[in-house]
């Protein structure tokens, strides 16, 4: 539960407002297709709802589903509370400077990082966004689509460095850990100098930052579990109740996974990709060799 409202982000107050209806509903006894039914909405919004993807709430909206809930009077103005921060301020990646260069499912995907705790991430062909350096964003958008504008390669940059701000937070730095296949660190992405400079940034936040752990999957490591593709495990800060989530996204599309049996196993996957990694002393090593090699 948010204890200051007012203090809160909007991501947070979504996230929450979503998670507590959801238990409101469920308490309640009711399905989803019960509760449309009665207030004649799509089930589609009530899904948006209880899982926080709206960028928005409106206040008519929670109270109408607390009637329905039997919500008692502190619950009720808690939720108003929420919506009423979502109504009145947005967070920075939905700004006019940033949304037109955001996908909805990765801004799904910024709401979940904001507030998350801890972020476990493997990736096997990028370096991960919080790690990324300016110049190799450029690199990775001039490749994906020669035909972007400068400006929306500009805007990516922004949004990436903005993002890493979580790393550096003055209360509760999120603790990152991702694991990353060897490949990352060989492939040419831009000009050698473009690798070089990336590389030895994640040594430097690697050295610097005790909240962020780099592993490197090795090829001689064979089979692993992480060859189904890339993701990321995301843990939230017990007070708020939310249980940990999966994210994953590909060319054409992005998808939050919340159930427990598709988090366990993506968790379960994540912890045998960091028995085979290489610890992060070894893979600081492998790092710097790679270095060499551009």
């Amino acid at each position: 539960m948010i204890t200051d409202v007012e203090a809160a982000t909007p991501a947070l107050c979504r996230l929450q407002l979503g998670s507590e209806l959801r238990q409101l509903r469920l308490a309640a006894g009711l399905k989803g297709a019960q509760v449309v039914k009665v207030l004649i909405w799509s089930p589609s919004k009530l899904t948006r709802l209880e899982t926080g993807e709206n960028s928005s709430v409106e206040t008519a909206d929670v109270m109408a589903l607390c009637e329905i809930y039997g919500a008692d009077a502190e619950t009720r103005n808690r939720l108003q509370g929420y919506a009423g921060v979502t109504k009145t301020r947005k967070d920075w990646w939905l700004t006019p400077e940033y949304r037109p260069a955001i996908r909805p499912g990765f801004k799904a995907y910024l709401d979940l990082e904001a507030t998350a705790a801890t972020v476990q991430t493997y990736q096997a062909e990028f370096v991960p966004g919080l790690l990324q350096t300016e110049a190799y964003v450029h690199a990775i958008y001039q490749w994906a689509d020669a035909e972007l504008r400068t400006e929306d390669v500009e805007r990516m940059a922004a949004i990436r460095a903005t993002r890493q701000e979580v790393l550096i937070r003055p209360e509760s730095p999120l603790k990152f850990t991702a694991i990353i296949n060897e490949s990352v660190l060989r492939r040419h992405v831009g000009e050698s100098s473009v690798m070089r400079d990336q590389l030895a940034h994640i040594i430097e936040v690697m050295e610097s930052r005790l909240n962020v752990r780099v592993q490197v999957v090795p090829f001689r490591a064979g089979a692993h579990p992480g060859m189904g593709g890339s993701f990321v495990v995301l843990q939230f800060p017990d007070r708020l109740g939310l249980k940990p989530m999966v994210y994953m996204e590909n060319l054409a599309d992005a998808v939050v996974k919340r159930s427990t049996k598709d988090v366990e196993r993506y968790s379960d996957a994540f912890s045998e990709l960091q028995a085979i990694a290489l610890g992060p002393q070894e893979s600081l090593s492998m790092i710097k060799e790679a270095i060499k090699e551009h």
